[in-house]
């Protein structure tokens, strides 16, 4: 049995090696290729071919008998040959007539995707050919019947001719005519992509005719609904709405509590009142209506404050994401020509790779209410009175938006924080007094049951997939709902702070997976630097994509100190290379540089190209100043206030949000801050300057600051596997022979002018020589760029320069002094070396 067993296992393993053996055979890019050359080449053949037969059927015809494929006497008129004859016949005589025209285009699209080509969507063009050829050939068949030779089948040929005449003999002539003539105009809607709007232009003659003549009539009021205090609210018709519970009050049995769940609609946009008008703005900025007028009492000084539970809870809404789109309606459009023509057959990858993570239970909305309740007695405990409660159920957090009474002091509320926490029993209640631009008091409390937000439902999103930014970034969604999207460009750097485990990494991997999904590997470059060695691994397989690095590294994950340091330095020089191609340019960002380069109005010879974003990211800074403090700092100091202009962007993330690593120097020139859950509020003071990132519940909820009040979002979790999945799919496709090459950073105060040789000076010394007099500026980036050289040979030169005399020592991040004052002075200097 054993033996069995064994060899059992042998096969097995034999047939799964040969199924092994044998895939890339049929999925090898150059298999695929070869034959779409050939389907392609045999679709045209084919529709020569039929051209052919239209003006020679009639000599042809007669010689169709069974020699015409062996027969070497035979001579056709057809430019396809005999075979050509052969197949054009059976194509249009005995099937579709001038209809057969499109049959070839059918098989051509078949090639032309094999081959890859942009912009072609081969299955709605196949159909396309397809319903032509058939209405083409019923559309002759009808009219022109067996006239015309063709087998006596006439132009629309035999499949033409026998469905024609079925439908004169089922519906008459007028009949098929009819039947023909919709059939038409549905195909060219169809094919045409005509909208059913643009019908409106024919019938404006009726509409005008009947305003003429039609008397006015005024708009009907909105049907009225009155609250428990006798007071009119309008009845919203616009928001289509889902009720979820209608409660009635047992104390007093007048007080209507309604629990919302509204579906919003972008497409409706009717006219309507002012405040129709009014609250379809709120709604677009909030996510939220309110309607306080429901149920305001008179002001009253001498009446006591609201300490009851007969507050009504306005709407406790639950915003749907209403705006994924499906996956063939994703395009990435390609652009004018474009770097992208390096890569041109670079896929971007599928969304299918990224999983799907739903809620677990429905919307329940008994803990909604019960906080309701309890955010009101605590309030009325303390002698705060409220008019009106609202709420909105986000991912991980409900806000309670409240409107208190005249007279109450914010403070108070505020004040009332760990109270609130108390009495619902709940972590990380965070009151933001008031809100911004909302003229509410809001209350944030965790959900008991929080939802999961997955990448794939904000790169599927419409906001992410029709955003024009130039580096977008889809960080998460926000109490809302909504898509919360950002510009890394108007950012312009990104500083990422948090306590250990809190979801910093899933964030790093967020912002990476945003810019692969978004961005062409000719268009941006990034930088991965990872002290910690375990995180940012997993992007080595798109290094000959996305990855850049220095001339010479085998490892484009950069973890080594040293390295870490020559690699910021690197970036140093590739800022100062960028930034005299612009002052060349006359362009004051790298946008504006691109666009004139892309138009044709930059010439290369003179050192320009086309300059790509490179995105620096750092996984753990604290690390890295612990390390090689002074070393670090400088170059990250002068990318910081100098970088942005010319493209190059950083995003620092550290786990300790410490003064003596994120100093002042660092949060002056990182204006955007994201801020994970911290165990202190002095921690969240050093990342944010305010309070709040203490009351986070973590699991990825954070607090994105711009300078403004910071926002509260959940950020959006993409798993290992599904990196590891979406690194295949780019690494797998043809890519650049090596990754991007940073300037070389030699590091010239390790050399002296000891060290030259002034004997065996380079053959570009005294052109050299003359161009640093000329501009006065002893640099080692202007001799590169204006005697296109590597480098490491205008580092040599320098050096000489340095020996002979030319110029002075090195100076740090300065350009060398110049000695020589003119050209006279330098020619006494040529000479005496020689």
């Amino acid at each position: 049995m054993a033996q069995e067993k064994d060899d059992t296992q042998k096969k097995k393993a034999k047939s799964q090696k040969d199924t092994k053996g044998s895939k890339p055979f049929f999925t090898d890019e150059r298999i695929k290729f070869i034959a779409g050359i050939f389907i392609t080449g045999l679709a045209l053949y084919l529709l020569v071919a039929c051209i052919s037969y239209l003006f020679s059927w009639k000599a042809d015809d007669s010689l169709l008998n069974s020699d015409v494929l062996s027969g070497a006497g035979v001579q056709v008129q057809n430019w396809g040959g005999k075979f050509g004859t052969f197949v054009a016949r059976y194509l249009m005589a005995y099937g579709y007539g001038y209809g057969a025209l499109f049959i070839p285009p059918v098989l051509g699209v078949a090639g032309l995707a094999m081959l890859k080509l942009p912009r072609i969507r081969p299955g709605k063009l196949a159909v396309k050919f397809a319903f032509a050829a058939i209405l083409v050939s019923l559309i002759s068949g009808f009219l022109f019947g067996h006239a015309g030779g063709y087998l006596k089948s006439g132009p629309g040929g035999a499949h033409g001719y026998f469905i024609a005449e079925w439908l004169r003999s089922f519906a008459g002539t007028i009949g098929a005519a009819g039947i023909i003539t919709v059939f038409t105009a549905a195909y060219l809607i169809f094919a045409l992509k005509v909208k059913p709007a643009s019908f409106a232009i024919l019938l404006k003659p009726l509409k005008l005719f009947a305003l003429f003549r039609l008397p006015r009539r005024k708009a009907a009021k909105p049907p009225q609904s009155k609250t428990a205090n006798g007071m009119n609210n309008n009845v919203e018709t616009e928001t289509e709405t889902e009720t979820a519970a209608v409660l009635q009050d047992d104390e007093k049995g007048d007080i209507s509590f309604t629990v919302i769940k509204p579906v919003y609609n972008a497409g409706n946009e009717d006219e309507g009142s002012d405040e129709d008008n009014d609250e379809q703005e709120a709604e677009k900025a909030g996510g939220i209506v309110h309607d306080f007028d429901s149920d305001l009492r008179p002001p009253d000084s001498s009446a006591p404050p609201s300490t009851n539970m007969d507050i009504p809870l306005n709407i406790i809404s639950k915003p749907h994401a209403l705006d994924i789109l499906d996956d063939d309606e994703i395009v990435h459009s390609s652009g004018n020509y474009d770097p992208r023509l390096d890569l041109s057959r670079y896929k971007f990858p599928p969304v299918s790779i990224l999983k799907d993570y739903k809620a677990d239970a429905a919307f329940d909305n008994t803990e909604i209410l019960d906080n309701k309740e309890n955010i009101i007695k605590t309030l009325g405990d303390y002698k705060i009175g409220i008019k009106s409660i609202a709420a909105t159920i986000g991912p991980t957090v409900t806000l309670y938006e409240i409107v208190p009474e005249r007279g109450v002091k914010i403070s108070r509320i505020r004040s009332l924080e760990d109270d609130i926490a108390l009495n619902l029993s709940a972590i990380g209640i965070r009151i933001i007094a008031p809100i911004p631009g909302r003229g509410t008091v809001g209350i944030e409390v965790p959900n008991k049951k929080p939802e999961m937000v997955s990448m794939k439902s904000l790169v599927t999103s419409k906001t992410f997939q029709e955003s024009k930014f130039d580096i977008a970034l889809a960080l998460g969604r926000t109490i809302t709902n909504e898509p919360y999207i950002v510009d890394l460009t108007k950012m312009p750097h990104l500083l990422v702070a948090g306590a250990t485990g809190q979801g910093k990494s899933v964030g790093i991997n967020t912002i990476i997976a945003s810019i692969l999904f978004k961005k062409h590997p000719s268009e941006l470059k990034l930088v991965l630097i990872d002290p910690k060695r375990v995180e940012l691994p997993l992007y080595s397989k798109i290094e000959r994509h996305f990855l850049a690095k220095l001339p010479g590294e085998e490892d484009a994950i950069i973890t080594d100190t040293q390295k870490v340091i020559n690699t910021l330095n690197s970036l140093c020089i590739e800022m100062d290379n960028r930034l005299e191609l612009l002052k060349a340019a006359q362009s004051r960002n790298i946008k504006e540089y691109n666009e004139k380069f892309i138009s044709r109005k930059l010439n290369p010879e003179k050192g320009h190209k086309y300059l790509p974003y490179i995105v620096l990211i750092i996984d753990e800074f604290a690390d890295l100043i612990m390390t090689a403090g002074r070393e670090i700092e400088g170059p990250i100091g002068r990318l910081a206030q100098l970088a942005r202009a010319i493209g190059i962007h950083l995003i620092i993330s550290t786990q300790r949000p410490s003064a003596n690593i994120i100093t002042g120097f660092i949060k002056a020139n990182f204006p955007t801050r994201v801020a994970f859950r911290v165990f202190s509020s002095v921690d969240s003071r050093t990342i944010l300057d305010a309070t709040g990132a203490d009351r986070l519940v973590g699991r990825g909820d954070m607090l994105i600051s711009s300078g403004n009040e910071p926002v509260r979002v959940q950020c959006a979790f993409v798993d290992t596997p599904e990196i590891e999945e979406l690194t295949e799919y780019i690494g797998a496709q043809q890519g650049y022979p090596d990754a991007m090459h940073l300037p070389e950073y030699v590091d010239d105060s390790e050399s002296g002018a000891a060290e030259v040789d002034l004997r065996k000076r380079d053959s570009m010394f005294e052109d050299a020589a003359r161009l640093v007099v000329q501009h006065q500026q002893g640099s080692t980036s202007l001799i590169q760029r204006k005697l296109s050289i590597g480098y490491n040979r205008a580092g040599r030169i320098i050096d000489q320069l340095e020996a002979a005399g030319v110029v002075g020592p090195f100076e740090g991040s300065k350009a060398r002094e110049v000695i020589c004052a003119d050209f006279i002075s330098l020619e006494h200097i040529l000479k005496n070396l020689e």
